[in-house]
């Protein structure tokens, strides 16, 4: 970094300082003062980005920052005489005056000009060199994925195996003529009109609009046209627009790739401006559901095209030129249905043919229907389809929309679901649309209020994602039998997450057992508002809005709640009083989808709650855990992810044995103010499972850490200020699993390692200061050791214990990169 990257920001803040006195003092200079005012405060910021950066500048850039230092030091002794000259000296006012329109003008140009070239300079180059990483990278990701198992059977790894050859084999049917005319269609708009900016896909729900959205992005000609620059955002029915043009702006002039987040300077209303030849740039803009939304992403830029994938038609004016998508033919809907239904492309010999083409018949072309139902039928007996096609036949909607009528085809799916099984799949339209869901808050939840052990809800989950009626997002490091469940999240289709909602939804409002806002809105329903007068006997409540003040609540009784699901976009977020009136609540679930962490306001409210057993807090600031203020006496788990926990661990107040008696797992992940775990947490006997991952300031754990006798599983993944296990790790007689990965200075294992006889796994991999081991005569006193992962240069030193053990297989680790922070 140069001397004067340092010093443009000092200047501009002094500066910032003066024309502020001039703009009170000096009516000649007020315009040109304001002007430059506005111009320095959104220019503080960047000018202080490139000062902490550490990035060395090109001689080009930097001499021009030169230029720009020096313009701002003369304009600093300029605001100065300014201030200095007497008011009723006017002629030297009026050259003063002249001079400040002058500095206005270049700081103008500086602005409008050659920062905005750099900007989409960086872009071409970040985009390039990240592209090309991420190249690299692909193979190794799913070679490694492919080599691993989650648990005894390995289910989940199985059911992400099986979804992949399932949509391969689904899009290579799919991908017949109806597909290919599509693509020929849309691949024309984008790249062989150079007079359509915003072109669109437009069709109903579940038609395929963006599988052929996604083919589009896949298409080698399409991605050289672009360079590999194509942006793909799912839009929602409730949309944080301020984040969705952040995330644009920043894709378009690179600040995206630094994890570049602050709305201050993208530039307001419907931007169009000639910047020449740009690099070539694709968007897509999926699920947009309103033309008022789609506006507000639309950035009118040569060069710069936007895809809009919608189940409405938008007018020509916004989006230039449409392709509806064509339903199935009738011989393409059998083959996908036949696919699904038997593995196959065609009628097996053994099946009623009649009546399989009946089935065919009533999914009138609907990809998803197709799918969803005939995987249902999968292995049923003829009685079990006959009954199939006549609740089909029979299933008139209430409105002849093409909507309805797929929901009440596909309800047929669900309505043959083992019980618990249909259970589940209607608790996922708790959940915001267009969401990842994590796991582990699914399977919690599951486990809270269905009575059933996490074995049975993973076999329910994989039953769901065989019947295609959820989708198993991979993670680079799934697949072991310690892995935590907020590495694997969940999607859904927004029609099945329709059909959830649809058959939730049925019946009077304070009997339905889930009361959901199916979309986020600023208020509570109406509906809820009305029925305040008696009490929601729902299981499960889910609420999704923007900020919420103690005002905007209003008084509910929920005598037999059991989940209560918090998600809202905001700063400020006040907990509903009505929790004191879910005398059964076992689970909550915070989650802040905003770009800051939120500040929670009434957190004393949930020590009321002796039945609370798992709380789960997501991008929020964690209130101080002082004793009397909060006592939670019989919570199991605590998960705090993307939150700010720093404060709320203060040793001095903090007693966490107090306050978590029967704490037995604890989860921080991604949480970049933690230094030092509170010494307190030693004192947590019931603690099984400590897990703290991405937290890179985390330089400490607590010396006593051995006390915890209970503890199975310790995982301190991705702290790389982390420099030393405690010597009382040997204590840890219960110890099964320990993942140190990609602590990049953590410098030894220490010799009390080998008295953790239960050890069974270590995870080392990317630990690149450990060269070396302690010796092996005590390493081979670890007998219960089945799994070592580390890299190259230790994995000699291990395997010489597989020679004394032969259960335990060494395996050398690919290089991993988690990319989840590009998802926003």
């Amino acid at each position: 970094m140069a001397f004067n990257d340092f010093f443009a920001g000092e200047i501009a803040t002094e500066l910032l300082k003066q024309l502020l006195s001039i703009s009170r003092k000096s009516c000649l200079c007020k315009s040109s003062a304001d002007n430059l005012i506005t111009s320095i405060e959104e220019l503080l910021p960047i000018i202080n980005e490139i000062k902490y950066s550490g990035v060395e500048l090109s001689a080009i850039r930097q001499s021009q920052l030169d230029r720009f230092s020096e313009t701002l030091r003369g304009g600093l002794e300029l605001a100065r005489k300014v201030l200095a000259s007497g008011r009723w000296n006017v002629y030297k006012n009026l050259q003063l005056a002249r001079k400040m329109e002058r500095l206005e003008k270049q700081v103008s140009r500086f602005v409008s000009g050659p920062m905005q070239a750099h900007l989409l300079a960086d872009v071409h180059h970040m985009r390039f060199e990240t592209m090309e990483r991420f190249d690299r990278l692909e193979g190794r990701l799913e070679q490694r994925l492919n080599s691993m198992k989650i648990g005894a059977g390995g289910w989940v790894e199985e059911a992400v195996k099986r979804m992949e050859v399932e949509e391969e084999a689904s899009l290579g049917i799919f991908n017949g003529v109806g597909l290919d005319l599509g693509k020929s269609k849309v691949k024309k708009m984008i790249i062989g009109r150079d007079d359509l900016n915003v072109v669109g896909i437009c069709g109903i729900g579940g038609s395929g609009k963006t599988t052929l959205a996604n083919e589009i992005c896949r298409d080698n000609q399409v991605r050289s046209y672009f360079n590999n620059r194509i942006l793909f955002l799912t839009v929602s029915q409730s949309p944080d627009l301020q984040q969705l043009r952040a995330r644009i702006w920043g894709f378009l002039t690179g600040n995206e790739a630094m994890g570049y987040t602050n709305n201050l300077f993208v530039p307001q209303g419907k931007l169009q401006c000639e910047w020449g030849s740009g690099p070539r740039t694709l968007v897509v803009l999926d699920d947009v559901w309103s033309l008022s939304a789609l506006e507000q992403l639309i950035f009118r830029i040569p060069t710069y095209k936007t895809l809009v994938v919608s189940r409405f038609k938008f007018p020509t004016p916004v989006v230039n030129e449409v392709y509806s998508v064509e339903l199935l033919r009738e011989d393409e809907s059998l083959s996908l249905f036949c696919h699904s239904a038997f593995g196959q492309k065609w009628i097996p010999p053994t099946a009623n043919e009649t009546l399989v083409k009946q089935i065919v018949h009533e999914c009138k072309g609907l990809p998803l229907a197709l799918k969803v139902i005939g995987a249902s039928l999968r292995d049923q007996p003829e009685m079990y389809w006959a009954s199939a096609k006549k609740r089909l036949l029979r299933g008139e909607p209430i409105c002849e929309s093409h909507e309805n009528k797929l929901l009440e085809r596909m309800a047929i799916s669900v309505e043959y679901l083992n019980k618990k099984v249909k259970e589940c799949f209607l608790d996922l339209g708790s959940f915001p649309e267009d969401k990842k869901i994590p796991l582990d808050v699914l399977i919690n939840m599951w486990v809270e209020i269905h009575d059933i052990d996490e074995e049975e809800a993973f076999a329910i989950l994989v039953e769901l994602s065989d019947k295609n009626l959820l989708t198993l997002v991979k993670d680079p490091r799934v697949g072991d039998a310690y892995s935590s469940y907020y590495e694997i999240c969940v999607t859904q289709h927004d029609v099945l997450r329709d059909l959830a909602l649809h058959l939730s939804n049925q019946g009077d409002v304070n009997e339905r057992k889930r009361l959901l806002m199916p979309r986020r809105d600023t208020e509570l329903p109406r509906e809820w508002e009305r029925n305040t007068d008696q009490p929601f006997n729902a299981q499960i409540v889910s609420v999704h809005t923007g900020e919420m003040r103690e005002m905007d609540w209003f008084r509910m009784e929920f005598p037999k709640a059991e989940v209560l699901i918090l998600n809202f976009s905001s700063n400020e977020y006040f907990l509903p009083p009505f929790i004191d009136d879910m005398p059964k609540l076992r689970a909550l679930i915070v989650i802040n989808y905003g770009t800051n962490e939120a500040i929670l306001e009434n957190f004393s409210v949930l020590t009321n709650l002796a039945n609370l057993r798992s709380l789960w807090l997501e991008k929020t600031w964690v209130p101080q855990l002082t004793n009397p203020t909060v006592h939670m006496k019989n919570l199991r788990k605590l998960s705090m992810v993307l939150c700010k926990v720093n404060n709320s661990f203060n040793p001095s107040v903090i007693d966490l044995p107090l306050i978590f008696p029967r704490l037995s797992e604890l989860i921080i992940d991604h949480c970049h103010d933690l230094i030092k775990l509170p010494s307190s947490i030693c004192g947590v006997n019931s603690l099984q499972n400590l897990s703290i991952t991405n937290c890179h300031r985390l330089c400490e754990l607590p010396a006593d850490l051995g006390m915890l006798k209970k503890l199975q599983v310790l995982r301190l993944y991705a702290c790389p200020e982390l420099k030393m296990l405690p010597p009382r790790i040997g204590e840890l007689i219960g110890l099964k699993y320990l993942d140190i990965s990609q602590c990049f200075n953590l410098r030894c294992l220490p010799g009390e390692i080998v008295r953790l006889a239960s050890l069974e796994k270590i995870d080392m991999r990317e630990c690149s200061q450990i060269v070396s081991l302690p010796p092996r005569t005590a390493l081979s006193n670890m007998k219960s050791l089945r799994r070592i992962i580390c890299d190259d240069e230790v994995s000699w030193q291990w395997r010489y214990l597989e020679k004394t053990n032969p259960n335990l297989h060494v395996q050398v680790a690919e290089k991993c990169y988690s990319l989840d922070w590009l998802d926003g």
